[in-house]
């Protein structure tokens, strides 16, 4: 996809911050160090709109992204690993799931696992909630530059049976160093927002 525009709308904490239009948006969920923003900024071949950091948990809010004037990408909090307090972690699962049970205009959740790891508990709970409340769903692995090519096999088939995808759920591998998977993801988001 030819991007023409890409730029920062707003970081929201509930609904009513939220953007009040009617375009498609496109969510990004995944642990905190699986590199959503890396994605994002990869995605659209921007550096530095999605901030990135070397210390997970940075996205803290739901940031609403506005591309080609057409749709939004939403980066949501990362879930797991970072050093953040309990009451922190609810606070963020809170958010998390108001914006995803309440926001009409969500046509695509796109779930970021590590392909060099199964799936974590919270990569399935992710997973479930979202079989759960019938949300259209792509499970992209990440870091794929990070093992060999005659690897990908095995980890890609860890990852289906880690969320008991079975072998029709699509697993998408992607680099943000090499563009691998870029094609296949823009592919799949054209579906839901053409």
């Amino acid at each position: 996809m030819k991007i023409m525009s890409a730029e920062f709308v707003i970081s929201a904490v509930s609904s009513a911050q939220y953007p009040q239009t009617s375009i498609p948006e496109i969510a990004f969920v995944g642990r905190s160090n699986v590199g959503k923003s890396s994605l994002l900024n990869s995605l659209i071949n921007r550096k530095k709109l999605a901030k990135t950091s070397g210390n997970p948990g940075k996205t803290r809010l739901i940031n609403f992204f506005l591309i080609n004037e057409a749709f939004h990408f939403v980066d949501l909090p990362g879930y797991g690993f970072a050093k953040v307090s309990q009451e922190m972690k609810r606070q963020w699962g809170e958010i998390i799931e108001e914006y995803l049970t309440s926001r009409e205009t969500l046509k695509l959740v796109v779930q970021l696992v590590d392909v060099r790891h199964p799936p974590s508990a919270d990569d399935v709970t992710m997973y479930q909630w979202l079989v759960h409340f019938n949300i259209p769903t792509v499970i992209v692995a990440t870091k794929t530059d990070k093992i060999s090519r005659g690897n990908w096999h095995k980890h890609i088939k860890q990852i289906r049976d880690g969320l008991k995808l079975g072998p029709q759920g699509p697993v998408i591998l992607y680099s943000m160093q090499t563009g691998q998977g870029k094609d296949e993801l823009w592919s799949t988001i054209k579906q839901y927002v053409s």
